[in-house]
């Protein structure tokens, strides 16, 4: 916002009040940048990188976790599955194969456990 020439304390000041109002809230930021990543395919790890970039605490990125693995009911080991299904068709041949799927996994921000057992159900 300083690129369009607003003064520090207006911007504030503007900030303040839609909080004040509920009309801003970080946390329901949160939640919904989570739920919208794991429609998406996307892991742990990539989430809370993009949250962390984005300026979210790590108590408000925590507390946005709980809350949509509570009522997504979200099991990250099969989100990474499903992913992994959606692009590939078989856990690859070669050691060649077998590591492009590794790297897509990572890259989506899974965990090499979640990708270990992506992999052992294609």
């Amino acid at each position: 916002m300083k690129k369009k020439s607003f003064d520090d304390a207006a911007i504030d000041e503007c900030l303040d009040t839609l909080a004040e109002q509920a009309l801003q809230s970080d946390a329901r930021f949160a939640a919904s940048f989570v739920r919208s990543r794991v429609l998406r395919g996307q892991g742990v790890v990539r989430i809370k990188g993009e949250l962390r970039q984005r300026g979210v605490d790590q108590e408000t990125l925590n507390a946005a976790f709980e809350a949509v693995e509570e009522s997504e009911q979200v099991d990250w080991f099969e989100l990474a599955r499903d992913t992994l299904a959606r692009r590939f068709d078989s856990p690859g041949e070669t050691p060649k194969e077998r590591a492009r799927r590794e790297r897509f996994l990572a890259s989506r921000g899974f965990d090499f456990e979640q990708i270990r057992y992506a992999l052992s159900c294609l």
